[in-house]
């Protein structure tokens, strides 16, 4: 045996003896015929064709290929029974074949610098070469394309396994280290306060025609146009609400009827929590600041009037309209609205408060871009007013109406299913809401919470003034304290439902995106494409003369008197942010 090995291992490091082709070709087939060992093929299998050969050692490829890769018994048993070998034979044949390999890349490094190889010869050289780096086992036991595919699923069995450790490690991090999101998801805090002579502080006044859309018979003044006409003043006067017949009237205590306080806008300032002093105010005269926005005929027809635009801008927040006398009558179309008007309708609208010609119940409309839709996240049992309808739509195609009842539930100004721009709108139930019947109550407190990150949109209307949750009353009365902390937070969750509820946010039919960067508008406009389109069936006796709202306008009728906004104030909150998880 030993012997056997020694003239075998002797014949392959001489490299005079050494044939290339021969060994090369054995190692491609996985043939060891060629290879010197002491038990041969028989003189038969020799004179096999090419072809055989070849045809026999794919079979043994696919044989070793079957074998599980960890099965060296097996795969040795294989080899045995394909080549005819004994187990030292097939432990020599490893050896040499290792040998030969080597002894390939020794002759080519030295005869590289000085030869110009044909294709054939480069091509054993790789071979001898890989054969050099891969363990011999690796020739026998796997094939080459086989092996590389392995290798590539293993990086990305690697690659996937890292990046979910690394995600792993991140959120164990954030949550560890970083802690839960900062979200604006805590108590309501003031950011505005408008009042009295501050109110037009936080607006500017837009002059020009109305817009386009709207196409209102009124011109818009500016500040001094108006302030020279009387149409905009700051009036100190006793709140009715304050009246011990009133008091009487609704069994409330007299200091919790409506009134914010009892002084004078200069020493409520100055009230402290002190009982003395708040005592010692109290025998201040009831006089209050009121903010009155009127409108005024002119010559030519379009009456002057007023639009205040807001100077903040708004992505969130609740707010709190105290108005004792909203416009009303034939012909005018008033609203307190939200919008982002350069951006519309990509940055969508809410209607808070908006009066038409007659109309006596409060609505809250929402204005968007396609994809907001309330048909299938408002909960039940969440508000107390009713959804808006839409019936007779003309088709698009044929232009015949379409008198099938559905629902106003769709936001998207352009749905085919609804009218041009009608939104989705709630509806309160009740009647003296708005117009004529709020007026004769003393007017009301109007409430829009819009809560993206607790996803929705609320509305409330208040009227009349002792209807007014305490905890609204309260916060409207000490807003104007400096220590903050004296202030009464409002929380929409100690009032009544509201006659409202829109699903707007994370995880409804309506993202949150479709409402954001608005800020806050009251203006006064005149007939146009709403108050005017609908003078025919909403004004029965005034259009019995006139042909137009128009011209009805021309005429300043009497009624125009009731067109005009008497404000208390409006209060501005944002919840403060906090680091929470929310569920």
């Amino acid at each position: 045996m030993n012997s056997r090995n020694e003239a075998s291992s002797g014949k392959l490091a001489d490299d005079d003896d050494y044939d290339e082709d021969e060994i090369s070709q054995a190692l491609l087939l996985h043939d060891t015929s060629s290879l010197p060992i002491n038990r041969r093929r028989s003189n038969e299998s020799r004179r096999l064709s090419r072809e055989e050969e070849s045809f026999r050692a794919d079979r043994l490829s696919i044989r070793l290929l079957e074998i599980d890769d960890d099965d060296e018994q097996e795969h040795n048993r294989v080899l045995r029974e394909s080549l005819q070998l004994s187990n030292e034979d097939l432990h020599d044949a490893k050896q040499n074949v290792a040998t030969a390999a080597a002894a390939m890349v020794r002759r080519s490094s030295v005869n590289l610098s000085g030869m110009t190889r044909s294709g054939s010869s480069a091509r054993r050289l790789s071979r001898a070469s890989l054969l050099t780096d891969m363990d011999v086992d690796e020739l026998y036991d796997k094939d080459p394309e086989t092996t590389v595919r392995h290798r590539m699923w293993t990086m990305i069995c690697f690659a996937v396994v890292g990046l979910f450790v690394l995600v792993g490690a991140g959120y164990t991090v954030s949550v560890r280290v970083v802690g839960p999101p900062n979200q604006p998801v805590g108590a309501y805090q003031l950011v505005e306060l408008q009042e009295g002579s501050h109110f037009f502080d936080f607006y500017t006044f837009y002059a020009g025609k109305d817009s386009a859309g709207s196409a209102g018979y009124n011109t818009y003044v500016s500040m001094e146009r108006a302030q020279a006409l009387g149409l905009v003043n700051v009036t100190m006067e006793a709140d009715e609400l304050d009246s011990p017949e009133l008091s009487r009237q609704t069994g409330r205590r007299q200091d919790d009827i409506g009134r914010h306080r009892r002084t004078t806008e200069k020493s409520t300032r100055e009230t402290t929590n002190n009982p003395k002093q708040r005592s010692q105010n109290e025998t201040v005269p009831d006089f209050e600041p009121f903010i009155y926005i009127k409108s005024a005929p002119t010559a030519d027809g379009p009456r002057e009037s007023i639009r205040l635009e807001g100077i903040r801008r708004f992505n969130r927040g609740l707010f709190i309209i105290d108005v004792r006398h909203v416009p009303a009558g034939c012909g005018v179309w008033a609203a307190g609205w939200m919008t982002d008007e350069t951006n519309w309708p990509v940055n969508g609208e809410i209607d808070v408060i908006e009066g038409i010609n007659y109309q006596s119940h409060a609505k809250t409309a929402l204005h968007s871009t396609t994809g907001c839709t309330m048909e299938n996240d408002v909960p039940y049992g969440v508000m107390t007013g009713n959804w808006d309808t839409a019936q007779g739509i003309p088709d698009a195609k044929t232009g015949v109406p379409d008198m099938t009842m559905r629902y106003a539930k769709n936001c998207f100004v352009y749905d085919q299913h609804q009218w041009l721009n009608q939104g989705c709108v709630a509806v309160s139930e009740r009647n003296d809401t708005l117009g004529a019947p709020l007026n004769d109550n003393g007017g009301g407190v109007f409430v829009l919470e819009w809560d993206p990150m607790n996803r929705h949109i609320r509305s409330w209307a208040f009227t009349p003034h002792d209807n007014v949750p305490d905890n609204i009353v309260q916060s409207i009365r000490t807003a104007h304290l400096t220590d903050s902390k004296l202030r009464v937070v409002p929380n929409p969750e100690l009032w009544p439902l509201p006659y409202a509820y829109f699903a707007v946010g994370e995880g409804t039919s309506c993202p949150a995106s479709h409402f954001r960067n608005m800020r806050l508008v009251f203006n006064t406009a005149f007939c146009g494409s709403v108050a005017g389109n609908r003078f025919q069936m909403d004004c029965p006796a005034q259009a019995k003369q006139f042909q137009t709202c128009n011209d009805y306008l021309k005429s300043d009728p009497d009624e125009m008197d009731e067109a005009f906004w008497k404000i208390r104030g409006v209060y501005v909150y944002e919840r403060q942010w906090e680091r929470v998880w929310l569920h």
